[in-house]
């Protein structure tokens, strides 16, 4: 069973890399709002956390199933929507339950399942032992207002929490700062953005032998930084955005994964994101959504 599982995370894996990485090509295009790119990253997720798919004629692996890799059929029903898993590896002669081509093959993934497993569970306890000290280390935050609280241990600016997300500021935080600074915070908490945090955690931990997993991650933690800016700043003038940029730059120090922080992402990229933004129209809004969810549905179906 633990073998069988871990054929199919590798085989998840596989097709995650070759998908975050058209996605990390994507996000470079210039033009596109990372407000509304950042959702490309559900694609590469997905993928490491869902075995299986709806099956499309127009889907990217219909072309990349001819050269590489096939499908294995999970439901496919006389007429209408079926599903399938991705197999790259195709190690196997039957898949429900497997049967390898090679007998040393079942060996080799029942070892390879119970390193993946044990190595797995220590990341995820490593991170929740991690996220409780983080909430621990703000536990004596003084309340200002509503969800506002101060704190002397905090060095930046931070959203902690996520069934009640609190904003924890620094006690030295100045009064034009603390605009701006709400500002944001105030975006990360209506984006949900630390539960998309720990969500991206949670799928690099279960593929924590794939390099590109934590690759993808750091680039969607920062896309997630670079869309907040740029809602936050959404209805400010030039020089309200400048006022903003300069704010940003007095709160470079939190280094907190779990905490979605005002200066938690590459300031320099972030200020020239800010200064040459430019306020989306109805029309290119719709355009760029439904730019977005045409190469999200193209890569995150299977071959049909």
């Amino acid at each position: 069973m633990l073998g069988e599982l871990c054929y199919w995370i590798f085989n998840m894996s596989i097709i995650a890399s070759f998908m975050g990485m058209i996605v990390l090509l994507i996000r470079k295009i210039p033009g596109i709002p990372h407000r509304v790119s950042v959702f490309l990253w559900v694609v590469p997720f997905a993928r490491m956390c869902i075995p299986f798919g709806l099956n499309n004629p127009y889907s990217l692996m219909s072309l990349i199933s001819r050269l590489t890799t096939r499908t294995v059929t999970v439901y496919q029903p006389a007429e209408g929507i079926a599903f399938s898993i991705t197999n790259s590896l195709m190690a196997a002669n039957s898949y429900f339950p497997i049967s390898y081509r090679v007998n040393m093959l079942e060996k080799v993934f029942e070892t390879a399942g119970l390193i993946w497993i044990i190595a797995a569970l220590a990341v995820l306890l490593a991170l929740a032992m991690l996220y409780h000290t983080t909430k621990r280390e703000v536990k004596d935050a003084r309340n200002l207002e509503q969800n506002i609280y101060l704190s002397e241990k905090v060095e930046s600016p931070a959203v902690y929490g996520i069934i009640k997300p609190r904003i924890i500021l620094p006690a030295s935080c100045g009064n034009l700062e603390t605009e701006y600074v709400l500002r944001h915070e105030r975006t990360h908490v209506r984006r949900k953005d630390n539960l998309w945090r720990l969500l991206g955690f949670g799928a690099a931990a279960i593929h924590w032998f794939n390099p590109f997993s934590w690759i993808f991650l750091k680039a969607f933690l920062s896309d997630l930084e670079l869309a907040c800016d740029e809602s936050a700043v959404s209805g400010y003038s030039e020089e309200e955005r400048k006022d903003y940029a300069r704010a940003l730059l007095s709160s470079v120090r939190c280094r907190n994964l779990f905490a979605s922080a005002f200066g938690g992402a590459k300031v320099r990229t972030r200020i020239e994101n800010l200064l040459s933004y430019k306020r989306m129209t109805v029309v290119s809004a719709i355009g760029f959504t439904m730019l977005i969810l045409a190469i999200i549905w193209t890569l995150l179906t299977n071959a049909g």
